[in-house]
């Protein structure tokens, strides 16, 4: 193939800027590794409210919005009661953890799927000091029962925000400079345990793939014998299980009952899981909330399923509204593709109850008799109605 000078110089330069770009990318991802991110647009746009901050910016990523700046003078109030409480000067305390930030500031820069150029490293030390002192001093405030202003009770739900972090590991660095000199020596996960009671949903090796089996709703399970308890004494917080219990009319037929957690639907329901779950589709992390989320979205399809679960005490309603918060389950799920399923075990057992030959049977009857007060009063009324020409009949042979 002919190639004229001219186009030479050009596949050279091309060349080589490339292999610049590659090697400088290659030295990054070899260097750091991305964990914290921006929230893929197909969820984001689903719900954009559910990945802002209310309060308070933690990270540089919303640092900016001019609706949050108006709290970063309460931020530094924060700081500096934390101060307060040490015996050490404020001065020698921010040094110490001025000074383990800037060893580690490109790390820092590293953690940031997004870019973060716009800060250099003085202002981005800055942050992470700041920041870090505030989560502290935030979470010792709510363990220890301090009155919070109303507007604070929205900050427990923007530190879980996927895009609103820090590096964990400078958390940790602050925590030792800070908190190890003048308090007992608890662990940070220890230490930020009292924050969990906010953004903790649920109260109270598995099979992984995907269910090959027709998805049935509460409703539908609930026809078929099924009965759903809050699990009790689980390893795993968000296990489901199904326990086959005889029935004690019917000798021959088996009621399972699908052991689950006590999920606490409210406003921030939505907030925390949509984080969650952005969090495991942009990380490589087992999809554990995806699954429950999904599992949920299998059995609610209307305000009759959110009904029934309520009333079986594994769902706890604050929304008021049975139909929003099964439309909120049922959008928890869209644009989101979880390479595996937590539950494929439990969900073939139901199924493989649900086609047997007596669910379907009592199904069939209750879609048709019992599946609202007209058809049951109808029913009724022919059963009288057919007593009534029986005894007619009787009366009528008896007389003559």
């Amino acid at each position: 193939m002919d190639v004229e000078c001219g186009d030479v110089n050009i596949v050279h330069e091309t060349v080589r800027s490339l292999l610049d770009c590659v090697g400088e990318k290659q030295n990054v991802t070899n260097t750091f590794s991305p964990s914290i991110y921006m929230a893929p647009s197909t969820l984001r746009n689903l719900s954009p409210n559910s990945f802002m901050p209310r309060v308070v910016s933690i990270g540089p990523l919303h640092r900016k919005d001019e609706n949050l700046q108006r709290f970063e003078g309460r931020k530094a109030a924060f700081v500096h009661d934390l101060m307060s409480r040490s015996d050490s000067s404020s001065t020698q305390m921010l040094t110490t953890c001025a000074e383990r930030v800037a060893s580690v500031i490109e790390k820092i820069r590293g953690c940031y799927a997004a870019d973060v150029k716009s800060y250099d490293d003085i202002e981005l030390a800055k942050m992470m000091v700041m920041d870090a002192c505030f989560i502290l001093e935030f979470i010792h405030k709510i363990s220890v029962g301090s009155n919070l202003r109303l507007q604070d009770q929205y900050i427990p739900y923007d530190l879980v925000l996927l895009e609103n972090q820090i590096p964990f590991f400078v958390l940790e660095d602050i925590y030792e400079c800070v908190i190890y000199n003048f308090e007992e020596r608890l662990s940070l996960t220890a230490f930020i345990h009292p924050l969990l009671k906010y953004t903790n949903l649920f109260q109270g090796r598995i099979k992984v793939g995907f269910p090959s089996s027709t998805i049935h709703s509460a409703v539908e399970l609930d026809r078929a014998g099924v009965n759903f308890m809050p699990n009790q004494d689980a390893k795993w917080p968000m296990a489901m299980e199904v326990q086959m219990y005889r029935s004690t009319i019917f000798w021959f037929l088996f009621k399972p009952t699908l052991t689950m957690p006590t999920l606490r639907i409210d406003d921030f329901t939505e907030l925390i899981l949509r984080n969650l779950i952005a969090y495991e589709q942009s990380y490589v992390v087992n999809p554990y909330i995806t699954s429950y989320a999904r599992a949920m979205d299998m059995l609610i399809d209307t305000h009759e399923d959110i009904a029934m679960l309520v009333t079986s005490k594994v769902i706890v309603n604050h929304k008021g509204s049975n139909e929003e918060a099964a439309n909120m389950i049922n959008r928890i799920c869209k644009e989101v593709f979880p390479e595996h399923f937590f539950y494929t075990e439990q969900w073939e057992q139901l199924d493989i109850h649900f086609n047997s030959y007596w669910p379907r049977k009592i199904v069939k009857l209750k879609r048709t008799y019992f599946s609202s007060p007209w058809s049951i009063i109808a029913l009724f009324a022919g059963i009288i109605l057919f007593v009534l020409t029986v005894v007619q009949t009787i009366f009528t042979i008896m007389s003559v």
